[in-house]
This record gives C-alpha cells, structure tokens and sequence, in this order.
C-alpha cells in the first residue's frame, strides 16, 4: 500500500487520469523480482476488495513456493491446489470436488 502524490506511480502504471488529475483505483501485485503478478484497476466509485487481495497475495506465494501446484479460483490456504495439465483442463471442479 502506497501513496502517490507526485503522481508519478500512477502515470508509470497508467491509472492517471489526467483530466480530473486523480488516479484510478489501481492495485498491483509485484513478486520479490519485480514481475508483475496481477493487476486491478476500478474507476473513482467503486472501492476494492481487501480480502480478494490478501488472498491473492496468499496464493501468489503459494505457487512461488510450490511451484508445481496451481491455486483455483476462491483458493485460501490449506485449500486444495492442483497440478496443471492437459488432463486438468475443463476438469477443475469435478478434481477438486473428487479431492484428486
């Protein structure tokens, strides 16, 4: 979490918005070697979601971990992951509900 009053931050990220001068509600997940991970942009009146981000941050370090495990949508710790491959695709559910 940061604040930008420069407005150079959110030039870079391009969320600057230059005809009311304010930024967008940018949120950006950087990884320990500057690669961008996710990113989330809403407009002035919606807010974000502190928990969807926290648990993002969870799974992205999750994988970075245990990089041969994926973490499925709505994942939390000590949740299920899987191991990507072809035989998992348009099957995730039906793995993760088998427990497999």
């Amino acid at each position: 979490m940061g604040s930008d009053p420069t407005h150079n931050l959110s030039k870079a990220f391009g969320v600057y918005d230059e005809e009311s001068g304010l930024s967008l509600r940018g949120t950006f997940i950087i990884d320990p070697d500057g690669k961008l991970l996710a990113s989330e942009v809403n407009y002035f009146p919606v807010g974000r979601n502190a928990d969807e981000l926290l648990r993002k941050i969870k799974a992205f370090k999750y994988v970075r971990e245990n990089p041969a495990n994926v973490c499925p949508a709505k994942w939390s710790p000590g949740k299920k992951t899987l191991t990507p491959g072809k035989d998992l695709v348009g099957k995730v559910g039906e793995r993760l509900a088998a427990g497999v």
